[in-house]
């Protein structure tokens, strides 16, 4: 098993688990995947595009179970970030975390298993 992690509002999330499949974020749909982070992309990840954003939810992601709809290509850096091209399954989904905001606008993060 390989984690991947998404970022995402947890009110996006909610919706996600009533309808039963998670088809991204605004910008997700706007590029065509749902952007991942590895564990160690997630801190530039948070700090980059959520800094000081209250409400969001850490969801960590059994890569292994995506196939062929998971590709690895080069972003930030030219770091492969994992992209998911169709809509995710949360069966594949490992835990949901809530990040707490700190009064400086970074979040704490738990311990983020690779």
């Amino acid at each position: 098993m390989r984690a991947i992690y998404k970022i995402c509002p947890a009110s996006l999330w909610r919706e996600a688990e009533r309808q039963g499949s998670f088809s991204g974020s605004a910008d997700d749909r706007r590029d065509g995947f749902i952007h991942f982070s590895t564990a160690a992309q997630v801190p530039e990840t948070l700090s980059r595009h959520f800094a000081g954003q209250h409400g969001l939810f850490l969801i960590a992601v059994d890569a292994d179970l995506l196939g062929d709809a998971l590709r690895w290509e080069p972003s930030r850096g030219g770091d492969l970030f994992p992209h998911l091209y169709g809509d995710l399954d949360p069966g594949a989904v490992l835990s949901v975390t809530t990040l707490t905001l700190r009064a400086d606008g970074s979040h704490d993060l738990p311990d983020l298993p690779s």
